[in-house]
Order: structure tokens, then C-alpha cells, then sequence
């Protein structure tokens, strides 16, 4: 792409004792594109995000967001400035409402501590982020039913309307395909290809199918390191790919 990234990432490293979990890491996001980082259980991968989203400190290396090195920024700091992600494993608030679950997403993005003559539940601010964020994840529809009820890909979907609720510029997804059947995860990749026009987006994915069907760029990770960038025709012909990822010899 020609713009000018949004997340910049460069010669991101991650060591814990004499393992290095993330070496060297390069790549860039843009908005308008989905970013997918593929690898094997252990290529570093989960690392990466926790690294990005500010969970773990980096050893090497610089993040930029928008041209600001935010390489030593607090998490709670890069979520406030938009960068949002989601986790492997389900992340709700299962006995809530689902507008309930964005409107304390909303909330803590912008707390209001002095506010303590005011109801939390009657912030007009949140509750007005997360009924844009339910009708932006194709939820709203669903507003009052229970978070629990609702289906395994529902909740996955839930997952990223609470993320759009802290009003994200970055999305770093974490497998949000994980356990999904064939409908909701087509559901889920309508939803990331209407979000990446105003979002870059990370996805870490190990569904391949869903990848090379929704990724505009693809990063292949071996052993915490890259071994290719590319288009998936690029990352598909990609003879090192192939025999280190795709099973071919």
C-alpha cells in the first residue's frame, strides 16, 4: 500500500532467559488492509500481539502508532490511544446484557472517577459508544438478550464489539475464528472485511481456509522469526512456505 502505515513495527524482540520467543520482527498495518500472521503452535505468534497490545514488554525493537514510538507506552496508555485487541479464549461477561458488556468496555476506556453522583449504567457517552459498536459488529439486534445465551461465534462477535466500544484505530485479533462452524466464521470474515475500511487489522488465524480468504497481506512466522511477507498468491508460491508451513517437501 502506498499510505503510510498505522502500526509500525521494527526488529521487535522478545527473550525470556536464553528462549527467544519473537526475533526481529518487521511489519507494517495499514487501514484498509487485513494483516493475518501465520505459524505453527509456538511460532510466536500470541507473543507478538501481547507485545503490540502492550501486555509484554519488548527486549529489542520499536513500535510506532501514527509516527509516535510507543515501544515503552503502559497497556492501559495504547489502548486509550487505539489499539484495541481481543484473546484467544472468550472474554465476556457472560451474565450481562450484550449491550451491557460494550457499554463497560466503553466505560473503561473513559472512565469518569469523579462522576460519583452519576450512575454508571446512565452515561449517556457509553451507552451511545456501544449501540455504535453493536450495530457496527452486526449485533445490535441482540442488544438485550443475555451474553451467555447466545452461541460460541455470537460471543466471538461480542468480543470484538466490546473492542470497537474503546474506539480502536488497530485491531489485534487473536484467533477469533477459534471453534467456530462454518456459518458463524463466515459471519465473523463478513464483519473484519467491513471493519478493515476504517481499521488496521492483525490477525492471528490458524484456519487457512478463512485466511487466504479474508488476508490482504500474510506474515509466515517460524521459531519467533519471519520467514516470508506477502499477497497470499506470494505467500502461496512461496517455495520456504511451503516446506516449513504448508506441508510440502
Amino acid at each position: 500500500m502506498n499510505a503510510a502505515a498505522l502500526l509500525s513495527v521494527s526488529g521487535l524482540t522478545r527473550r525470556f532467559g536464553g528462549l527467544t520467543a519473537v526475533n526481529g520482527v518487521t511489519l507494517d498495518l495499514h487501514v484498509g488492509e487485513v494483516h493475518a500472521v501465520i505459524g505453527t503452535n509456538g511460532a510466536g505468534k500470541s507473543t507478538l500481539i501481547n507485545m503490540l497490545s502492550g501486555e509484554i514488554e519488548a527486549s529489542e525493537g520499536r513500535i510506532t502508532l501514527d509516527g509516535t514510538d510507543i515501544t515503552g507506552r503502559a497497556q492501559w496508555k495504547r489502548a486509550r490511544d487505539g489499539v484495541g485487541r481481543s484473546y484467544q479464549r472468550t472474554t465476556i461477561f457472560p451474565e450481562f446484557s450484550v449491550h451491557e458488556n460494550c457499554r463497560l468496555a466503553a466505560q473503561a476506556a473513559t472512565p469518569k472517577p469523579w462522576a460519583i453522583w452519576e450512575s454508571s449504567r446512565g452515561c449517556a457517552t457509553s451507552s451511545a459508544s456501544a449501540d455504535a459498536a453493536l450495530e457496527a459488529a452486526g449485533l445490535a439486534h441482540e442488544a438485550q438478550r443475555i451474553a451467555g445465551t447466545m452461541s460460541h461465534g455470537a460471543q466471538r462477535q461480542l468480543e470484538v464489539a466490546m473492542c470497537l466500544a474503546t474506539n480502536p484505530r488497530v485491531l489485534l485479533l487473536d484467533e477469533p475464528l477459534a471453534g467456530m462452524g462454518a456459518e458463524e466464521t463466515d459471519r465473523m470474515l463478513t464483519l473484519l472485511a467491513r471493519l478493515k475500511a476504517t481499521h488496521a487489522i492483525l490477525l492471528v488465524e490458524h484456519d487457512m481456509d478463512a485466511v487466504f480468504r479474508i488476508a490482504d497481506r500474510i506474515t509466515v512466522m517460524v521459531n519467533g522469526a519471519v520467514i516470508a511477507t506477502g499477497n497470499p498468491t506470494e505467500i502461496r508460491e512461496n517455495p520456504e512456505v511451503r516446506t516449513a508451513y504448508l506441508g510440502d517437501h
